[in-house]
């Protein structure tokens, strides 16, 4: 049978993030996505003017019609959240279809490059932190890594040593795997390689097994790229793949996604141009 994966998410009209995002690479990767919609916005928050439609009532009817249906979920994937009470509905979620096997991957969207998302509170941070420590796999980026391990990312960003930067980032993310995620993926880490080139790198913590997968980088950065990235994680698990490997795929399709967006002059509120490059991920490709 179609392996399936809950994705609770916002829908943005514009931005290509979030369950637009989600639903594309999922689908492409050969598993059903079944959207949850936390909020419907005409574009991502990231545009200098957009309308919010919060869904937190909405989401029990999900939950409830779901259950009435019997539907079981191979995966729970979790994004952007409008508040602390929709955490909290996804606690409900989580207690009604969560089983043995289905995994719990939380991307803990509260910000970006040391700045707040517009939603968060810290009561959101609290909610979200006991999320994290229910999930199997976490994504976050540095900024939302140091609000989870409350740690001060601007003196993280100040560190140019490669090689303790990246020690650094071990130890949050060890810390947060003490009580917490068997698996962490922290992405959108910029460093200089021993060439002197900038790369974009993601790192994985899983146990004692530590890997670092990067790419160089463009000089751009993107609206969506994280939900991307999480996106392909959630279907590769779903999958069977193993999390390096998939990790691996993922920094390919977006290098390639990105590398045409900023040919192309594409604006970063806009998103990459990742339709053309979702063939990278489809099975009976080479990139697996």
């Amino acid at each position: 049978m179609t392996k399936k994966i809950a994705v609770i998410n916002d829908l943005s009209g514009f931005g290509r993030c979030s369950l637009t995002a989600a639903i594309s690479v999922i689908s492409a990767m050969g598993i059903q996505p079944c959207p949850l919609p936390t909020a419907i916005l005409t574009a991502q928050t990231g545009y200098p003017s957009y309308y919010l439609d919060d869904y937190t009532d909405k989401m029990e009817h999900f939950r409830r019609e779901w259950k009435k249906m019997g539907q079981t979920f191979d995966g729970i994937y979790t994004g952007f959240v409008a508040g602390e009470e929709q955490i909290r509905q996804i606690f409900r979620f989580i207690d009604t279809f969560d089983t043995p096997e289905t995994f719990l991957l939380v991307d803990p969207v509260m910000g970006d490059d040391g700045v707040k998302y517009d939603m968060f509170t810290p009561e959101l941070l609290r909610q979200m932190k006991k999320l994290v420590q229910k999930a199997d796999i976490i994504t976050p980026n540095l900024t939302e890594l140091c609000l989870l391990a409350d740690a001060d990312f601007h003196s993280i960003k100040r560190i140019t040593d490669t090689g303790k930067l990246l020690k650094t980032i071990h130890s949050l993310a060890h810390s947060l795997a003490e009580d917490g995620p068997a698996h962490i993926i922290v992405t959108g880490i910029h460093f200089t390689d021993e060439t002197g080139t900038t790369q974009m790198g993601n790192y994985y913590l899983s146990g004692e097994q530590t890997a670092l997968r990067a790419f160089p980088y463009i000089g751009q950065s993107y609206s969506g790229t994280g939900d991307l990235f999480a996106s392909c994680l959630a279907a590769g698990i779903a999958a069977g793949k193993d999390i390096p490997s998939i990790i691996e795929t993922a920094g390919r399709f977006l290098e390639a996604s990105i590398a045409d967006s900023v040919k192309e002059g594409v604006p970063r509120n806009d998103g990459v141009n990742f339709e053309k490059h979702l063939h990278l991920l489809q099975s009976g490709t080479p990139c697996f």
